[in-house]
This record gives structure tokens, sequence and C-alpha cells, in this order.
């Protein structure tokens, strides 16, 4: 396992702890340009994988059978907040499949709007699986069982017709054998893979291209604008995956997945990025970000909207600062 330094984080001007990690950077012919770390680290894609889970039911015309807009492709692709802007279509996709929250299968959590706020929800509140981070997703499964008539209490089965096209749609997108991916289970329940960290960056390379995509024509292009277009639904309130969108200004496609794992798709500069934090640390995972992508010049190194988010400072339970996280990646170009 080779890793490298990907963040510090320091006290009293001193170096106390590292994030370690691995990072790569590949063009839309999937050949590396730039990494940090082994980038063929083996990484379980976790949410990163969401626009091309939701490929089957594109390539069978499942918006246009259910009246999906830009605005439910996006919730396709979201790991939302679980705000009342995306409980909202979640219910509405449900309602048009004729489903309800109850054949959802994703469990319930508290919504991330509370922890990207670093607030308390309130005293009493209750939810249920609409506020489920991946519970678009989930509605986009069982629109896809109904429109072939495929059981729904089973959708989350590895051996399902759904989940069978999706792991042949994200091998082919990935570009490698059906059979190399290693499986597991998500959060969410649904099946995940693991792929070398340079692939994950390949998927987001495609899906950023400007042109149709050789074997998904424009559906890739579909799904690219639904998520730059309504970042806010992909993500949520004070979340990096929203910053890193509207800084891009409909260039940049992101979705960050549990575990420390931030891929980016840049349209313009044919780019796609792979970060894996190897302790699953979102802490390190941030700083180091904003550094990559200030590295391929991309980002300004003083001034960007995005500052913010490469230096954390660290207080103590009296808001005393006590020191800071920082980002300490090094690209090597391959």
């Amino acid at each position: 396992m080779k890793l490298a330094p990907i963040a510090e984080v320091t006290r009293g001007g001193q170096v106390e702890s590292i994030h370690f990690g691995a990072v790569a950077v590949v063009n839309a012919r999937g050949e590396l340009l730039y990494h940090a770390g082994d980038p063929h680290f083996l990484t379980f894609t976790r949410s990163t994988i969401k626009p091309f889970q939701a490929l089957p039911f594109l390539r069978a015309g499942g918006p246009a059978r259910f009246a999906f807009g830009s605005r439910e492709l996006a919730l396709l692709c979201a790991s939302h907040s679980g705000e009342a802007m995306h409980t909202a279509v979640v219910e509405s996709m449900l309602q048009k499949s004729g489903c309800d929250e109850h054949h959802l299968q994703c469990g319930c959590h508290v919504p991330i709007q509370y922890a990207a706020s670093n607030v308390q929800p309130p005293p009493g509140a209750s939810f249920n699986q609409l506020h489920n981070n991946c519970s678009g997703k989930h509605a986009g499964f069982l629109a896809y069982c109904r429109q072939h008539g495929l059981p729904l209490e089973t959708y989350l089965d590895p051996a399902h017709p759904l989940q069978s096209a999706i792991r042949t749609c994200l091998a082919d997108v990935a570009g490698v054998p059906e059979a190399a991916m290693v499986a597991g289970t998500d959060g969410c329940s649904a099946p995940n893979y693991a792929l070398p960290l340079s692939r994950l960056a390949y998927t987001y390379a495609r899906l950023a291209q400007q042109r149709p995509d050789p074997h998904f024509g424009e559906l890739t292009g579909e799904l690219f604008s639904a998520m730059t277009s309504h970042p806010e639904l992909v993500s949520g309130t004070g979340r990096i995956d929203l910053a890193l969108m509207q800084a891009g200004k409909g260039d940049w496609v992101a979705k960050g997945g549990a575990e420390g794992v931030q891929v980016i798709g840049i349209r313009s500069a044919g780019l796609g990025i792979a970060l894996k934090a190897a302790d699953g640390s979102a802490r390190g995972l941030q700083p180091a970000t904003i550094s990559v992508l200030q590295q391929l010049g991309l980002l300004p190194d003083h001034g960007s909207p995005l500052e913010s988010w490469r230096t954390t400072e660290l207080r103590n339970l009296r808001n005393i600062p006590t020191g800071e996280v920082r980002p300490a990646v090094s690209l090597i170009k391959a």
C-alpha cells in the first residue's frame, strides 16, 4: 500500500497528525497524467457512482416515461442533505412511479443538513427514509422496476435485473472487466463496487466530456447537465460538492462518497480527478481537494471562492485557536 501525505494537522505551529491517501488525475482517454501515492489504489466508490447507477434508467427511456425533468435527474445522482427542497422532489418521483416512502429500502438517518450546519435537530424531530441522502437514487431504482415490471421487494439484491444492468454499465464506464470489480454493500444497502482510483477518475472524465459518449451517447451529458444545473439538489447547503460545482460555474461536476472519496470531472480541461483519504476522513480530504485543483491550475493560489475549504482553523472547547488542518499533497507528473 503506497500512500502519500495529503493533509496535516498542526498544534502550536508543529505538525501533530498527518492524513495519508492517494490521488489520480486522468484525461478523457483514461491516461494517467498526475498522481500522489498509488493512483491505482483499490477504492470503494460509495456514492460517487450514483450517476452511473442511473444509466440503465436513462437508457431505457425512464425519465420520459415518468416525466422526470432535470431536477429529478439531479436527485438520481444526489447525496442530498434531507432539506425540504430535496425531500419534496424525491416524494414527487415516488408518486410519479406509483410508489411511496414505504417502498424505499435505503433506511433512515438524521438528515445531513444538521451536521453540515453544525446544529442539532430540533427536539422531537422525526425523520423517515425520504431524508436518507440516497433516497433519490432509490426512487430511480423503484421507477426502473415499475417500468420493466420487475419485483420491488428485491430491487437491492445483486442478482436482481436492475443491479445486473447497473453493474454492466459501471464496468463499461470505468473500462474494467465486470468480473474484476470487487463487490460490497453500501450504507444504503445497495450493491457497491471497488475500482482502482485511476479508473474512478476516468468515469468522471467520461461524465464531463463535451461530445457524446461512445457507448451511452447523450445520456452522460444529460446527467452532467442536471448535476451542474442543480448542484444544491445533488448536495446541500454548506457542503463541499455544492461549493465545488458553484465555483466551476457549470464546467465542474463533483461528487463525494463516504469513507473519504472525492471525484471531480472538468469538462473544459477533459480531466477526471479522484482522491481517497486512507483514514476515511473528510477532514484531510477537503483541503487536499482544493490543493489539487490549485496545482492543476484550475484555481488561483489565493483569493479562490473555495479558500475556506483549503485550510480549517481548529479551536478548543473554549473557542481558543489551537492549530489548523492544511493540505500537504504534492502531485507528481506521470
